[in-house]
């Protein structure tokens, strides 16, 4: 796979070292299990996979490709490149500028911008509307487009449904951007639905099968759907696509259960004209992220720790993934541990940071789980490593655990 030309400080004398290590014993991904490093009175199970992946590696390239280029000019991203707030700052630090936020309000007016500028599209893509936009401008929105190759792929197997008759439905966060820039592309080519979550598509199955009045439908999805959606024909072929960070495992439950639903109403003669396999749309990042998620949660931890942006789709569910096991510390940076005894960390249900006490265990060997999302920097997860390993006594050398666990992995 392709290396990228990223910033030096993003990556990490600890971290990047047992990545590095892991892919060299694991080129072909087979072993999901985590690393262990044993400091003696603390041990840290650190994630398979995790962190930056292809398209985020991309998308920094890319930005700060874009501001190297163009010393002198305004340079603008319209909204997060990804969803990590100390990548944001560092570009915004260089002069970046945002023209939207993360919902889509906007921050610059268009009107602000002319044909010199440069604008990046970020990691998430973004709609066709905006992208006429920008052309209407002359400012040409290709110039430097990080959108992630792996969202392409799910435009581009959105695009083929279409042209072939399907409507697309699509799994996602409908206020997230890349569900947006995702239904923007779809609805071109197909008749398009946007839907959250497996209840959700239970709720939609009753249209398909015509247990639910017409009526309701607009209402319980309304403005998650193209343009004259019609539930009595759009519902008679279906394909399911989805929002890349969301989790794997929920995307293949809501497409197998849609498919139960066609199987059952229009029988197995001709199923194929009625629903479309997409499986192929999910992101091997995630996928990958996700799986080694569950490695982690076969190790009998004490507490996990998640470190990521706090609006970051692929983070929060590694963090529910780690909630349901066990206790479970969302923070964005080192900084977030304030002591030995005391941590501020995100209240994903109630989406706030809250306090927690003496969340550090007191026992002879402390096991911590650690790992974070796709867009967060391998330093990041070096300074909370660090900070933790701090409050302990009596530690092992880093060195000297690192050296271990290559001896092990030889």
């Amino acid at each position: 796979m392709k290396t990228f030309d990223i910033p030096i400080f993003y990556r990490s004398p600890v971290i990047s070292k047992i990545k590095n290590s892991r892919k060299l014993n694991d080129p072909r991904k087979k072993d999901y299990s985590p690393t262990e490093l044993d400091f003696g009175p603390v041990v840290f199970y650190i994630a398979r996979h995790f962190g930056f992946c292809y398209g985020v590696e991309n998308a920094i390239e890319i930005s700060y490709k874009a501001i190297e280029e163009n010393p002198g000019k305004r340079i603008f991203l319209l909204s997060e490149m990804i969803h990590n707030s100390d990548v944001n700052s560092d570009l915004i630090e260089r002069g970046v500028k945002f023209i939207m936020d993360t919902s889509g309000m906007q921050l610059i007016d268009w009107n602000e911008l002319h044909s010199e500028d440069i604008v990046i599209i970020p990691a998430f893509g973004t709609t066709l509307e905006i992208e006429r936009k920008l052309n209407e401008l002359n400012i040409d929105p290709l110039k430097y487009n990080t959108t992630c190759p792996f969202v392409e792929k799910v435009w581009n197997r959105a695009d083929s449904l279409g042209k072939t008759g399907f409507t697309i439905i699509v799994h996602g966060k409908y206020k997230h951007e890349e569900t947006r820039a995702t239904f923007s592309h779809s609805k071109e080519s197909a008749p398009t639905l946007i839907i959250r979550d497996i209840t959700e598509a239970e709720i939609l199955s009753e249209f398909i099968t015509g247990k639910r009045d017409i009526k309701e439908f607009y209402e319980i999805f309304a403005n998650r759907y193209s343009e004259g959606f019609d539930p009595v024909k759009d519902l008679n072929s279906i394909g399911v696509v989805n929002q890349t960070t969301m989790l794997a495992t929920e995307t293949q439950a809501i497409a197998d259960y849609l498919n139960k639903i066609m199987s059952e109403k229009f029988g197995t003669e001709k199923f194929s004209e009625h629903f479309s396999d997409t499986r192929d749309t999910l992101c091997y990042a995630t996928h990958d992220n996700q799986k080694a998620t569950y490695g982690l949660l076969e190790k009998n931890a004490d507490i996990a720790i998640v470190v990521g942006g706090y609006n970051s789709s692929n983070t929060s569910h590694i963090y529910e993934l780690c909630e349901e096991k066990l206790p479970t510390y969302f923070i964005s940076s080192a900084d977030k541990i304030l002591s030995k005894e005391l941590i501020s960390h995100f209240d994903f249900q109630n989406q706030k940071e809250i306090f927690t006490d003496n969340f550090l265990p007191v026992k002879d060997k402390v096991k911590i789980i650690l790992t974070s999302g796709a867009s967060c920097p391998d330093s990041i997860v070096d300074e909370v490593l660090q900070k933790l390993l701090s409050y302990f006594n009596s530690t092992k050398k880093i060195d000297l655990v690192l050296e271990e666990f290559s001896m092990n992995k030889n």
